[in-house]
């Protein structure tokens, strides 16, 4: 076979027609060129054209699946759209810990996700832990961790590598890894020359379920105030806040405080609209071992039927129980997701089904 002619024309599947020839010499005649019903006849049977240059569309094919896969992120987009207006200029506070913070993959697609967040005109707010590094850095200088009723005793030794870790190395860490992705980032702790603390709190002991004097925790304490000036300023100039699960005496003494109730007390002291909790599980079941019985939506007298039934249990309750109250002092919504699946912080804000369970509180 040879080119034996030549036929005019603007363009046929993305190439000059002008370069299209009549293949098989004169037994092969083209018709109908840059049409839809375009046909060639050779030896006197009318076929379409994709039989006598099959490489072109072949190529044809696979420029329409990339067409069509572009369609598909524009709708993805366009799902997004409703959802990124209604969360323009909203306060959003997600609490980092857990297993996520010991994988930097997963991590690193988080740490994305609250830059695209910011970008596209949300406030986010990090506040994060790092129990599981403490215990490494303990166990590095020969000291044992120590829980009551769930919660680190904090020792003068203890708080100093609390501090160094989480309060320092990690809170840094997380700034700096915002910055990477191309966002701007603020750690707020009380390490190195400049303390830009922004939780302040007091000594928290626990009740005795024996009777007798509270329990002391050490230097753990609950937060009492949020600088909320210094973290509406960072907001509304493009930062992030990163703030560590420890706060401040009215004196300068520095306390260990759990990341949940931390997370909670920021998200209460800025009017939240959303408080994003980072979990190992993908939210609440109405099965603990099944995770398709995830439950996208819940109210608040629903979630507590759930816990009255035995539904919600376990590790879960105080966690929902949180969620509870933070709802009852003004955080409109409360999520609980997966933070392993990657993207899942897009995926539960910017997506009409989610991958979490959302909490609301009661219909007005």
């Amino acid at each position: 076979m040879r080119l034996s002619a030549f036929i005019g024309g603007s363009n046929f599947l993305g190439l000059p027609l002008g370069v299209l020839g009549v293949l098989g010499g004169s037994n092969l005649r083209l018709a109908e060129i840059g049409s839809p019903r375009a046909k060639f006849s050779f030896a006197g049977q009318i076929l379409p054209l994709e039989y006598a240059i099959p490489s072109l569309f072949s190529a044809r094919t696979g420029n329409e699946r990339e067409v069509q896969e572009a369609i598909e992120k524009a709708d993805v987009l366009i799902e997004a759209m409703a959802w990124i207006r209604q969360f323009r200029d909203k306060i959003t506070v997600i609490k980092l810990g857990g297993s996520v913070m010991e994988d930097p993959d997963a991590l690193g697609h988080l740490l994305v996700d609250i830059v695209f967040m910011e970008t596209v005109g949300m406030r986010p707010i990090v506040v994060h832990g790092g129990g599981a590094a403490i215990t490494r850095a303990m166990a590095e200088a020969n000291l044992e961790s120590r829980f009551i009723q769930g919660r680190r005793y904090t020792d003068k030794a203890t708080l100093g590598i609390v501090e160094r870790v989480l309060a320092g190395e990690i809170n840094e860490s997380i700034a700096e890894r915002i910055e990477t992705f191309g966002g701007r980032a603020m750690p707020l702790n009380f390490v190195g020359e400049t303390n830009n603390n922004v939780l302040f709190g007091e000594r928290l002991t626990l009740p005795n379920k024996e009777g007798g004097e509270p329990i002391d925790l050490g230097y753990v304490g609950h937060v009492t105030r949020v600088d909320r000036e210094i973290l509406d300023n960072l907001c509304y100039a493009g930062q992030v806040p990163v703030i560590p699960s420890m706060c401040e005496t009215e004196t300068g003494e520095r306390l260990n405080v759990n990341a949940d109730t931390a997370a909670t007390a920021v998200a209460q002291a800025v009017g939240a609209e959303k408080l994003i909790f980072l979990s190992d599980v993908n939210g609440v079941r109405r099965d603990k071992n099944d995770p398709d019985s995830l439950i996208h939506s819940l109210t608040a007298a629903e979630a507590r039927r759930l816990m009255a039934d035995g539904s919600i249990e376990a590790g879960m309750i105080p966690k929902v129980e949180g969620c509870l109250d933070t709802l009852s002092k003004g955080v409109r919504k409360i999520h609980i997701i997966d933070g392993r699946l990657r993207h899942s912080l897009l995926l539960e804000i910017y997506t009409n089904q989610g991958v979490g369970t959302e909490l609301v509180a009661e219909p007005a």
